[in-house]
């Protein structure tokens, strides 16, 4: 099986291009005795440009190529040619990658946000062109035999942080059934096996309810101490930050087996948001009680009791089971009317 791959960080160079010289160069010809400067103006230089495209979904590429330049321009010519504008060079990115200054202080502003199709963002503008001698011509000074040179261009490091774009985040702790229940609700198809950190890369999924369609994405799993490392660390905490809504999957398989508390891992999860960042506790949020097929007739009473008791701490608390759909149309209407209220 192929390894899955994805790159959420990457540090390249870019470089644009410097303007070309402008020509020195006088008239010569045959009934014109004392032809006058004609020398054409340098070409401007390519500017690297970052661009947001909703085809690319990582930042892998940028493994094997981290340096851009751009073309420089071309040297003015006789009669008052201007040289050709150097090439920019496009560096396409995933839609949701903040652009940073490699070399500002931490904790420095992003320079750029490309959070949108096409978005764009001028990394390096190119060097302007330098002038010929035609235009160094005056009353005073009629045979000027001399030219600009060209401007330099830019040179930058730039950090690349993605940040995936999801209408709606799923969060829990490793096999709570993210996997399974994105595959359910959706058409993506993320890996799915009953050993820890299954999920290695996000993964997103596009869920419609009639005209309504929205993004989920699936957070690979968190365990206590996320947000200060342990384990996959924060590292996919980051995708979390720009999801409207949060849907806290808690395991009730484990609790049947293993003995855990739901409501415990409920507060660790809380616990590990707001280690990462305090605001996303505001985040409207659901509760799903998942892998309701592994509870036997007997123990339903606990269930509705565990419920209970959510539902007294603030919680909207559905319960399901990403294995058989049980419950997932319900969940899917829920998050529509949490995702149009976060419009109003």
């Amino acid at each position: 099986m192929a390894t899955e791959i994805f790159v959420d960080e990457a540090q390249i160079s870019v470089a644009s291009g410097a303007g070309g010289s402008g020509c020195v160069n006088f008239r010569r010809e045959k009934f014109v005795p004392r032809g006058g400067p004609d020398g054409g103006d340098g070409g401007h230089g390519g500017s690297a440009i970052l661009i947001a495209d909703r085809n690319e979904n990582t930042l892998l590429s940028f493994r094997s190529r981290r340096d851009f330049k751009a073309k420089n321009g071309e040297p003015g010519g006789s009669s008052q040619a201007t040289g050709a504008d150097g090439d920019d060079v496009t560096i396409r990115v995933p839609v949701g990658t903040l652009i940073l200054d490699a070399e500002a202080d931490p904790g420095a502003k992003p320079l750029a946000d490309l959070a949108e199709d096409g978005q764009h963002f001028l990394a390096a503008r190119g060097g302007k062109g330098g002038r010929g001698n035609a235009q160094f011509k005056n009353s005073r000074r009629q045979t000027p035999d001399f030219a600009q040179d060209g401007l330099p261009g830019e040179n930058r490091s730039l950090q690349l942080s993605l940040k995936l774009l999801a209408d709606v985040g799923l969060v829990g702790f490793p096999n709570a059934g993210k996997s399974t229940l994105i595959r359910q609700v959706s058409a993506a198809r993320p890996k799915v096996a009953s050993y820890p950190f299954t999920t290695l890369v996000p993964s997103l999924g596009v869920v419609e309810l009639g005209d309504f369609r929205f993004v989920v994405a699936d957070i690979p799993g968190l365990i206590e101490g996320a947000s200060h490392g342990v384990g996959l660390g924060d590292r996919f905490l980051r995708h979390v930050e720009r999801t409207r809504v949060l849907v806290h999957l808690l395991d009730l398989g484990s609790m049947l087996l293993e003995g855990r508390d739901p409501v415990s891992d409920y507060r660790a999860l809380r616990k590990e948001l707001a280690g990462y960042q305090p605001a996303l506790l505001d985040r409207p949020e659901l509760v799903l009680l998942n892998k309701l097929d592994l509870v036997p007739t007997e123990r339903e009473k606990d269930v509705n009791e565990l419920t209970a008791r959510l539902v007294s701490m603030g919680c909207t608390v559905l319960q399901g089971s990403g294995a058989t759909g049980q419950g997932t149309k319900e969940l899917v209407v829920a998050l529509v009317r949490a995702l149009e209220e976060t419009r109003s």
